[in-house]
């Protein structure tokens, strides 16, 4: 698959790292490309990963990875020119500051903006609820840890799931966009865990059926 990175800090570059190492086809989107971080980056990721500016990324690519902080992901999505067809999938958390809660939540999502603020776009909301550090390395002995996802697409969501699955996680589809209401709130309980809590970021969730 060719995916483009949209923000390629700790959970973009984690991610598009082990994606490039599993064959796929990644570009890493930089206002500045040539940056020195950015060719560490590739170094990192292999031969399949190269930096490149976000319009070629988009371009390039027909999946995308959005994982910029919140408060940069508007002007990001409204700046990004046409991204009808592409699957856009959605790591962020509409976070406050300090970690004091959510901007947005029950009557909407930061998953329903950004598909509004993405017309077009195959918005599929996943890889928002556990740290980068999982991300790099989900294993938990025999256990692997869930991934839920959502989205408005089956064709979107199932491709999304193909790469979590290729990770290392359990992808759980938790149903239709709406449904980031709760899963940005469940992102949350693991950060607060994780970083007020006590409990450290190397913790996830399993989910058992019986």
């Amino acid at each position: 698959m060719k995916i483009g990175i949209l923000g390629a800090g700790n959970v973009g570059g984690t991610l598009g790292t082990r994606w490039a190492r599993g064959g796929h086809e990644v570009v890493f989107a930089s206002r500045h490309p040539e940056a020195e971080e950015m060719r560490e980056l590739i170094a990192k990721a292999g031969p399949a990963a190269r930096a490149g500016s976000i319009a070629e990324a988009i371009a390039s690519s027909e999946i995308l990875a959005l994982t910029t902080p919140w408060s940069a992901v508007r002007d990001v999505l409204t700046g990004a020119g046409n991204l009808a067809g592409k699957i856009l999938i959605d790591a962020t958390n509409p976070l406050l500051p300090r970690l004091e809660g959510l901007e947005v939540g029950m009557s909407t999502s930061g998953g329903e903006l950004v598909a509004g603020w993405a017309p077009g776009a195959r918005v599929v909301k996943a890889f928002n609820t556990v740290g980068y550090n999982i991300m790099a390395d989900p294993a938990f002995g025999a256990a692997r840890p869930v991934m839920f996802y959502c989205g408005d697409g089956r064709a979107a969501k199932q491709t999304v799931a193909q790469l979590a699955g290729e990770l290392g996680f359990d992808p759980q589809d938790a149903g239709p966009l709406k449904q980031a209401r709760v899963l940005e709130p469940f992102a949350l309980l693991w950060i607060s865990l994780a970083v007020q809590y006590g409990f450290g970021r190397d913790i996830s969730f399993q989910f058992l059926r019986r």
